[in-house]
């Protein structure tokens, strides 16, 4: 905390991507600071936190401060730098909030913070009001140039950066002019990059390095690179006439050329104990040479001291997702473990999402019981016809969207398994569900309250629709709302007997 009682923002540079790269005073910032903002395009995932991750610490406050648009059109009335200024205002006022409280913010950047960074954007608006301090980082050019083991420019030499975003003849122009370049920002910008080295007549002299300084760097001749395989991080070096004979590197080459393909493996636990747990996923568990998963789920895992456990929080799963892909890309035998099935709110579809941006990483799928099942078979058969599956969360969709599809499943007359119906921040959305059902529904359908099922503590309740109260309800349950033709019976020991018969009345 500054002097005036105020917080402190820190536009902390992280390097070009190898954890091991941040400087000492990065990370000792990191682990310090109270709150973490980042940027991140609309899918969420975040290099720069990424990069980061190691130095962070349990408790962090984390603003992910995310793009409206990256490169895409935009209806804002005032066009895509309309759109930017306005995300840009309303950023800075959100870290604003934080300063204004005494809290002290690091706003992590990739690279150096002013060097191309969106740092630069947060310290204009911000560091007239408040303290702020800039912690330098390794430039991507740095990092290719040692990728490459090849020196930039020596002697007498000039060096240009370039932006790739400058028109062919243009920057045909400016690369003509000096002895050594970096043209960064490729992604959608190579082939009119490339056209403009060609123009040049520097083709033959220059280079491509892509994600320099991680494990999944690559690089080769810039005119033998393909267009379609060429990320936004990634930039072309055009080294000084003095080193333009000097060899790259083989090391990183010899590396990169000779580490095995693993794959991953995404598996279902079911929903309580190993005895719900399928042959199948058990023979994938056991072959693996890395888990991972959000930690309750590894918990339920056996440990193995041949194995390493990866857990995380429940909130990350597209980073998690990138984390597994890149040990598999090592050669490990990777297993992402979900509970439940996979496939159904978990974390397949994360892994498969970031898997198909560059599809070189073999992944399964192996299906486990669902929670829906599990809650079904303590009851009877309230899915014994015709349901649907809906989650109640609006972490990653709009409260909008929920209720329309709730409505739209009880005016079906569809049996509803809801997942995710509350949580320690969502108070609200069951009594809403609810309302939202009955519209459509009578006051006297069943629902089912299945908690912690197959696990210690499991209960399982059946009110009526109306009855239907929130305090009963906490994120480790699901609900079941019956149909109209969803039936309630006695069992022989007296016990509630749930089921929907398969005839439908004509």
């Amino acid at each position: 905390m500054s002097s005036n009682g105020k917080g402190t923002l820190y536009g902390v540079g992280l390097g070009p991507g190898d954890p091991e790269l941040v400087t000492v005073k990065a990370a000792r910032l990191i682990e310090q600071a109270e709150v973490i903002a980042y940027h991140s395009a609309r899918h969420g995932r975040s290099v720069a936190r990424s990069i980061a991750e190691p130095y962070l610490r349990a408790g962090q406050v984390e603003e992910a401060l995310v793009y409206p648009v990256t490169t895409e059109t935009t209806d804002h009335p005032g066009g895509y730098q309309g759109a930017i200024d306005e995300f840009y205002a309303d950023c800075a006022d959100r870290l604003a909030a934080h300063l204004d409280a005494g809290r002290d913010v690091v706003l992590l950047a990739e690279g150096d913070p002013l060097f191309y960074g969106s740092y630069m954007h947060m310290h204009k608006r911000l560091s007239g009001r408040f303290r702020a301090e800039v912690i330098p980082g390794i430039t991507s050019i740095s990092g290719a140039s040692a990728t490459l083991g090849r020196p930039l420019a020596e002697r007498d030499e000039t060096f240009a950066v370039l932006p790739g975003t400058l028109p062919p003849d243009v920057l045909a122009e400016r690369l003509a002019r000096t002895d050594a370049a970096a043209v960064l920002k490729l992604g959608r910008t190579f082939e009119g990059v490339r056209e403009a080295f060609e123009k040049a007549g520097r083709l033959d002299e220059a280079w491509y390095v892509e994600r320099a300084t991680t494990d999944r760097q690559r690089y080769q001749r810039l005119a033998d690179v393909d267009p379609e395989t060429v990320p936004y991080f990634s930039l072309a070096l055009l080294p000084g006439p003095a080193n333009s004979g000097v060899p790259v590197s083989r090391e990183t080459v010899t590396a990169a050329e000779t580490a095995g393909q693993g794959e991953v493996v995404v598996v279902g636990l079911g929903p309580g104990g190993r005895e719900w747990v399928t042959p199948e996923v058990q023979a994938a568990l056991a072959e693996a040479d890395e888990l991972v998963g959000y930690a309750p789920y590894l918990a339920r895992v056996p440990d193995n001291p041949r194995q390493r456990k990866h857990a995380s929080d429940n909130r990350v799963e597209s980073e998690r997702a990138e984390f597994a892909l890149e040990l598999a890309r090592r050669g490990s035998k990777v297993a992402v473990v979900s509970s439940g099935d996979p496939g159904v709110f978990a974390m397949a579809s994360a892994v498969l999402e970031v898997a198909a941006e560059r599809a070189d990483v073999p992944v399964r799928v192996l299906p486990g019981m669902t929670a829906a099942q599990a809650v079904a078979s303590r009851v009877g058969a309230p899915l014994g016809h015709d349901f649907c599956v809906l989650s109640l969360s609006d972490r990653l969709k709009p409260w909008e969207v929920i209720v329309e599809r709730l409505r739209a499943a009880a005016a079906a007359d569809l049996v509803m398994a809801i997942y995710n119906p509350a949580s320690r921040s969502r108070t609200w959305q069951v009594a809403a569900a609810r309302d939202a059902v009955l519209e459509h529904r009578s006051p006297d359908v069943p629902v089912v309250i299945g908690r912690d099922i197959g696990g210690a503590e499991e209960s399982i309740k059946v009110v009526r629709l109306a009855d239907l109260d929130q305090s009963d309800v906490d994120m480790r349950c699901l609900l079941l709302i019956g149909s109209s033709t969803t039936r309630i019976a006695s069992g022989a020991n007296g016990e509630d007997v749930v089921f929907t018969p398969r005839r439908y009345p004509a």
